[in-house]
């Protein structure tokens, strides 16, 4: 029987003498947590290269844009790169689909087959390359850093795509991917017909890829930049600076993590993208939070600020009331940031790439989405109004409840996708039956999803 089956009403008696007590420690095994896809020492190893490499642009003022990427991309993606291949060997093991005890093919074999991938990969690439052209706004503000790197980069990247992709189609155990699957679509004829829905699957994959990385690369420098220009002494003035100045910090490491993440989407990390979500829903409930299609922004048709100030000024003059509130900001903060930590070099949204288990993950399946709400409600308090009028109150209250409807509506999306996966079906039942916080929010909804009990029965 399964360990996440239902109990089996008609087993033996354990109370009948003649038998020896059960096993609790063989029973508390069969109930453990999955494992994570990711350890704690990838997080902790990134942590420590962006500190050290943070404080030393603190020392030296070194706040330009390229520091800010060296920031991500070298000091906090390197050391967690090292610690996945050194100490946990992410390149081992068999969900990577590459066997290293020997070239399954020839160099020449591989080289027919890299072909037809090369011109699959290619035209994604042109594809999204005249996205980025044709959609203007990645040409203003931050977005244009993004495209000034992707410029440099194209034609390395090209290059570079020939000897990788031929060297590791030797060793993979399939290497007739999406990008294959779009190579025999562009030559036609001779290179064979697509495998049914492989198509569509790597295109989603991609748009995720390039459209999330570009916003991460448009606001790394600006976040990296606003934690070294603090001045030195300033940030620990009193709660309120204290509070905002370590908030800096923790969603420039969300930042960081998040964008090394987008970047190294790759077999030999196990970090590549095992799928992206293949449901509309998913996609509109993620898109709706971001630029240039996010509904919460200044001015857009949720934005909940209207007549609002900030925390700080409601408790002014209230020195406890500053700290304990300061305190709470900083802690949701933490727990955000934390989220995005504990998936090292997997974090991207929509995307299946291992489950995360660890960390926050054993509190709630959602931890990101719980804190950043939370968040929101402590520090914008829509529930006062600077205007006094009550008609302003109920509007935010009511706008920043639709925000957090939407983020549980993405939860669910997410969920619906990962389903899919047998480990996620067994991580979701142990988190019914042991996570703190899944469990309280369980008991106030009075009823658990439904769609979890019946997955977790057939797990």
């Amino acid at each position: 029987m399964d360990a996440h089956s239902p109990a089996d009403s008609s087993g033996p008696d354990l109370s009948a003498p003649d038998l020896p007590p059960p096993d609790l420690s063989v029973a508390a095994v069969a109930d453990a947590c999955p494992r994570s896809a990711v350890s704690h020492g990838v997080g902790v190893a990134g942590l420590a290269g962006l500190g050290l490499w943070t404080v030393f642009a603190w020392r030296y003022g070194m706040d330009g844009p390229h520091a800010g990427l060296f920031a991500s991309v070298i000091a906090c993606g390197v050391p967690m790169l090292l610690w996945s291949l050194l100490v946990d060997k992410v390149h081992r093991r068999p969900s990577t689909g590459i066997d290293w005890s020997g070239p399954r093919r020839s160099a020449r074999e591989a080289f027919d087959i890299s072909v037809v991938k090369l011109a699959g990969l290619w035209a994604t690439w042109g594809a999204i390359a005249l996205f980025y052209g044709t959609a203007r706004w990645y040409w203003e503000g931050g977005y244009s850093y993004a495209m000034q790197l992707f410029t440099w980069a194209a034609v390395p990247l090209l290059l570079l795509s020939i000897p990788y992709v031929v060297w590791l189609d030797r060793y993979l155990v399939e290497p007739r991917d999406g990008s294959y699957a779009l190579g025999q679509w562009v030559i036609g004829g001779a290179a064979g017909k697509p495998e049914e829905g492989a198509i569509p699957a790597h295109l989603r994959a991609w748009a995720v890829k390039a459209f999330f990385l570009a916003f991460m690369l448009s606001i790394t420098p600006a976040n990296f930049a606003n934690v070294i220009g603090w001045r030195t002494g300033a940030p620990f003035d009193g709660p309120v600076n204290l509070a905002n100045f370590l908030i800096t910090i923790l969603f420039m490491i969300d930042v960081s993590f998040a964008t090394i993440g987008y970047m190294l989407t790759c077999k030999p990390l196990d970090a590549h993208i095992r799928s992206a979500n293949p449901h509309m829903a998913g996609w509109i409930a993620a898109l709706i939070c971001y630029p240039p299609f996010v509904l919460m922004g200044n001015g857009g048709p949720l934005d909940y600020h209207s007549g609002t100030a900030e925390w700080s000024r409601w408790f002014a003059g209230q020195e406890a009331l500053l700290w304990i509130w300061g305190g709470m900001l900083v802690a949701l903060t933490a727990i955000y940031a934390w989220a995005t930590v504990a998936f090292g070099l997997r974090f991207s949204n929509l995307t299946h790439r291992g489950i995360i288990t660890h960390g926050p993950y054993r509190w709630t399946r959602h931890p990101a989405y719980l804190a950043k709400n939370l968040f929101w409600w402590l520090s914008v308090l829509p529930f006062l109004s600077t205007t006094g009028n009550w008609v302003d109150i109920v509007r935010n209250c009511t706008l920043l409840a639709l925000t957090s409807a939407i983020y549980y509506w993405r939860a669910r999306t997410e969920e619906e996708h990962l389903f899919e996966d047998p480990t996620y079906r067994a991580y979701h039942g142990w988190m019914e039956r042991h996570g703190p916080v899944t469990r309280v929010l369980a008991a106030g909804m009075g009823k658990r999803w439904q769609k979890g009990e019946e997955a977790t029965e057939k797990g």
